[in-house]
């Protein structure tokens, strides 16, 4: 994640990036949203969808804007590079007429860069290597600047694990567990269990739960203190599981609304829902940490900005269509935090392989996420510590880096499994930071450091659409209102309890 340039990898067509950007934001976001569209009322939760979803489409082209002024930046770095070591051959020096000079922030250069680019020679801005958040980071941000990046990126991914670590022992004790034990055919039917309630025999449901999180962390809990990749057949495993699942949800839905089966009757507005509301939103919406990987890779980047408008456009639709749905299929009072549970009813599906199909998706394609996500984290801790030129003692390498990247979350799923809460706060506060603050801080040093490094009359190709120093400064706004708000809500409704 952090800490420098990594392989770009093999390029695929503008399409093809479309498609795994779409995957990428598509997640386990998704399936938390149609209990937050019921708890904040349709026309509330449309509209501020439809609002988060342009905001986070903004701060994405703000991230591409920044992808490549690092791109100008480090080659610039080779040419000067290529130009002292050049000097050192030659006493001369004067024979290379197109390399830009720099002394501190102050240019003189022998031939004006747009006029070598006009020629025909590559774009100084063109994104052909992976630059990731971290490394920009270091590159735009001052010390102070680089420590906020990481924590609230470090703050992000222990959310992720948290909600990670709950959503699977939720889902197979919800399977697993039932008053009448009858299977899992009652979940979903709008009974309400409490966690003290018999699971098997003497064993609670919140005993249950706790086992299942003991087995999912002893399981994948090691991964965390080793490398750990995802294969490209792991991926697409998962990306057909999920386009399964989410599939079958939408026709299953539509089939019960058709035959007039539905039971849902959604308000259109709920103030008091917005906050959970809004940190789903923006959860579901995450992709800015992972678009260097999913960007740089594309062949053909001339039209990149209006691809990813299509992406938001269609992902707007999908979640759209997944929560309406599902509002109206199902009561208020009988969705569940995990969409897929409404499901596991036999009321609703009496194929027994589709109810368990769709009970336990979350927990083979969370399952496996969390290795990778685990280790992104403990890397990040990595770089955070790092001094140039230092190395760590074993025991700190491999046992405490990997310790604090995954005691943390299990506690946080030890104490609580509410799901729309988790991944509520998680959205509204880390998600809140790398979704607006940290892209619109990108763009406007990147900004900055372009105009110093390669003066005022060049021009990013990739510049964002928002290019008004307006635009940064309402997504700046919005953020830390955001901040402001979801805290005093939470404040207000503690105060209530």
């Amino acid at each position: 994640m952090a800490g420098g340039i990594t392989d770009t990898g093999e390029l695929y067509s503008p399409y093809v990036g479309l498609v795994y950007m779409f995957n990428l934001i598509v997640g386990t976001g998704a399936l938390t949203m149609p209990k937050a569209f019921a708890t904040a009322g349709w026309l509330v939760s449309l509209v501020l969808l439809m609002f988060l979803g342009f905001m986070s489409y903004m701060t994405t082209t703000f991230v591409v804007e920044a992808m490549a002024a690092a791109n100008a930046q480090l080659r610039w770095k080779r040419m000067e590079k290529r130009k002292d070591d050049d000097d050192e051959d030659s006493s001369s020096g004067v024979s290379d007429s197109d390399v830009l000079l720099q002394d501190g922030y102050e240019r003189a250069e022998t031939r004006p860069i747009l006029s070598v680019q006009r020629r025909g020679s590559p774009n100084i801005f063109e994104i052909t290597e992976r630059v990731e958040m971290g490394q920009m980071a270091s590159m735009f941000f001052n010390k102070v600047g680089v420590n906020l990046f990481y924590f609230c990126i470090i703050i992000y991914l222990y959310g992720d694990l948290a909600i990670y670590a709950a959503a699977v022992p939720v889902s197979l004790m919800q399977v697993t567990c039932s008053a009448t034990g009858n299977h899992s055919c009652s979940v979903g039917d709008g009974t309400k269990y409490n966690d003290t309630d018999k699971c098997w025999g003497p064993i609670r449901r919140i005993d249950a739960y706790r086992l299942y999180l003991a087995a999912f962390t002893l399981l994948l809990g090691p991964f965390t203190f080793f490398n750990v990749q995802k294969t490209k057949y792991l991926q697409i495993m998962t990306s057909l599981m999920r386009w399964i699942a989410f599939i079958l949800m939408i026709i299953l839905a539509l089939i019960r609304i058709s035959r007039g089966q539905a039971e849902g009757h959604p308000s259109m507005a709920q103030l008091s829902g917005i906050r959970n509301l809004f940190g789903v939103c923006v959860y579901s919406f995450m992709c800015q940490h992972s678009l260097p990987s999913l960007i740089t890779p594309i062949s053909k980047k001339k039209h990149v900005n209006k691809l990813v408008l299509l992406d938001y456009i269609l992902i707007l639709a999908f979640y759209s269509l997944l929560s309406f749905t599902a509002i109206y299929c199902f009561r208020n009072d009988t969705l569940m935090d995990m969409y897929t549970l409404n499901f596991t009813n036999c009321q609703i599906i009496n194929v027994a392989f589709i109810r368990y199909f769709l009970g336990l998706f979350p927990v083979f394609t969370i399952s496996t996420n969390f290795p990778i996500i685990a280790v992104t984290l403990r890397n990040n801790w990595k770089t955070l510590f790092h001094r140039e030129g230092g190395t760590y003692p074993w025991v700190v390498d491999r046992i405490v880096f990997p310790a604090i990247t995954l005691i943390p979350p299990v506690l946080v799923a030890f104490c609580t499994h509410d799901l729309e809460s988790l991944v509520g706060i998680t959205g509204a506060y880390a998600g809140n930071g790398i979704q607006y603050l940290i892209p619109a801080f990108l763009a406007y040093c990147s900004r900055k450091d372009t105009q110093l490094v390669f003066g005022s009359g060049t021009v990013n190709k990739h510049l964002s659409p928002f290019r008004h120093t307006f635009w940064i400064v309402f997504v700046l706004i919005w953020g830390f209102s955001c901040f402001v708000f979801v805290t005093a809500n939470i404040v207000l409704s503690e105060s209530k309890l």
